[in-house]
């Protein structure tokens, strides 16, 4: 088991190190078209993804902390103008690294909690925040059910200004070690081409997911999720819960 864990563990701490968006210069001369679906994919890739069950850390009496390293990678369509202008060889798959951090508050089942991204060799990062409030706190034969608001914002990109908003609702109910959790929600996308060539975009998406949390130790977890949207994701994370 601790062999397990260590070996994941490299592996996100590997991703984590990739320069995903290191080398990608955004194309922003094509059309008003190719633009809107370009911050479609880019949105929907540095949303907030909830990577926990419904279930809350806080409503204790003593604060709790999840702190972990996580990674989403997000299909792409890596044909399109916007990406092959760029570059030579894009991944049909852009990978997100972030660590995160969040903080369940005593008395009260409301946990908030904050991400961040920094692109090696690159001024490119991603930061945001997220409430988490379980309207069901879940117990042994009944679910935890969840609302979720969260914000991201892209900065260090000159041409592209980008950020997003989320809501969704959640489900999940723990098994032993295992917690399978799902949700749907919509996210906000506002990007805007710093220029003025191109005008604003505001889109909004539906995405739905589905996850796991694998509670291998006292103070350990793996978490894994899909999300199911216009680019759909796959993302993974190690935590420690205390």
């Amino acid at each position: 088991m601790k062999k397990f864990v260590v070996a994941v563990l490299i592996l996100l701490l590997t991703l984590t190190a990739v320069p995903a968006m290191a080398k990608t210069v955004f194309n922003l001369t094509g059309t008003q078209a190719e633009f809107k679906e370009l911050s479609t994919e880019l949105g929907l890739a540095l949303s907030y993804y909830a990577l926990a069950p419904a279930e809350p850390l806080g409503g204790g009496t003593l604060p709790h902390f999840d702190i972990g390293v996580e990674v989403t990678s997000v299909n792409i369509n890596s044909n399109a103008s916007y990406w092959t202008n760029n570059a030579t060889d894009i991944p049909s798959a852009l990978l997100v690294p972030r660590l995160h951090a969040r903080l369940g508050i005593p008395f009260i089942a409301i946990d908030i909690g904050a991400v961040y991204s920094s692109v090696t060799d690159s001024d490119v990062k991603l930061s945001g925040a997220e409430v988490k409030w379980a309207i069901l706190k879940g117990s042994t034969v009944t679910p935890a059910i969840a609302l979720r608001g969260a914000y991201t914002k892209l900065s260090g990109v000159d041409a592209l200004d980008l950020s997003t908003q989320s809501l969704d609702i959640s489900i999940s109910k723990g098994f032993a070690m295992l917690t399978p959790y799902a949700g749907i929600g919509k996210v906000w996308i506002d990007s805007s081409d710093t220029s003025g060539t191109l005008s604003k975009e505001k889109i909004s998406e539906t995405k739905s997911f589905v996850g796991l949390k694998f509670s291998l130790l006292p103070v350990f977890n793996i978490v894994a999720e899909a999300g199911f949207a216009s680019a759909n994701s796959y993302s993974m994370s190690l935590n420690l819960g205390f």
